[in-house]
């Protein structure tokens, strides 16, 4: 009796058929945080020598106006002493916590020295600052920088690793450089033939380092010599499948299969996004909810 044929062998996966496998340079072991889309933004705080010439520029403009308003107050408004001291406190409240607080919270964050440096205040998540933020910076300002001529801000900038003065500690901000090309890569697009397969494909267990790696291959591929081009998405998308289900169609090319799983993360994150903005509208009482579009 003829011994049974030999089953046909699996399709190989694109892993099976990756070039190169080299988890060190593929794989980060630290965890990131990342975008839908794996983009990550260069966001570098300011030096401190900007900061410092910064900060003369609003201590001679902000010093400059108040003793104007309280020279102007005490020649033509002021009577008595019990009047002088008023108007010298009041003055000094005003030029030096209410103008600064409602500088910054108009210009969100920045100031005229900043605006001449090339730097703004921002938010610990990168987001502008609001009025809460700007007051406790002015106020904090008054024992920092006024009534120690800027010797406690100094101190705090160069110990900290953002360069913070005590104002930034106390309300959540640092100075970020304004000045920087922060524009974001094109988006990337949906390959025509995976769209049936990325309506049903999951890629939560994907981590966001090598999706990181991913999108920076994608940004620089077309400047790649086309041999290592190939071999370099054949390895990623090697490391890819393994993280995705179900596999990709047989026969796809890598570096569509990376496009095409980045996409879905990127659509995977909005929609979960939308999600938990709408549980928070539903725990909103009825007469605080607005109708959308407003």
């Amino acid at each position: 009796m003829p011994p049974a044929p030999p089953a046909p062998a699996a399709a190989p996966t694109l892993a099976a058929r990756a070039s190169t496998r080299d988890p060190n340079r593929i794989e980060s072991a630290a965890a990131e945080v990342v975008t839908g889309e794996a983009v990550v933004l260069d966001l570098r705080p300011a030096g401190l020598l900007r900061l410092f010439a910064a900060g003369a520029v609003d201590f001679l403009v902000y010093g400059t106006v108040a003793a104007a308003a309280v020279a102007a107050g005490l020649r033509y408004l002021v009577n008595n002493d019990a009047q002088a001291t008023t108007w010298l406190i009041g003055m000094l409240l005003v030029c030096l916590v209410g103008v600064p607080t409602a500088v910054e919270t108009l210009t969100r964050g920045r100031s005229v020295g900043r605006f001449a440096l090339g730097y703004v205040i921002v938010r610990e998540d990168g987001a502008a600052i609001r009025f809460r933020q700007a007051l406790v910076r002015s106020v904090v300002a008054l024992v920092e920088i006024w009534l120690t001529l800027g010797t406690f801000a100094l101190v705090s900038a160069i110990v900290t690793s953002r360069h913070k003065r005590l104002g930034d500690l106390l309300s959540g901000t640092y100075p970020l450089e304004s000045d920087q090309d922060q524009a974001l890569p094109a988006p990337v697009l949906m390959p025509a033939e995976l769209v049936e397969w990325a309506r049903r494909a999951d890629i939560s267990r994907l981590p966001g380092s090598l999706a990181w790696r991913v999108r920076e291959f994608l940004d620089r591929a077309r400047t790649v010599e086309e041999g290592t081009r190939t071999s370099i998405a054949r390895a990623l998308a090697a490391h890819v499948e393994p993280h995705v289900s179900p596999p990709p169609p047989w026969g796809t090319h890598p570096e569509r299969f990376l496009a095409a799983v980045l996409v879905v993360r990127r659509d995977a994150e909005y929609l979960a996004g939308l999600r938990a903005q709408q549980r928070r509208l539903d725990l909103l009482p009825p007469d605080r909810r607005a109708p959308y579009g407003l």
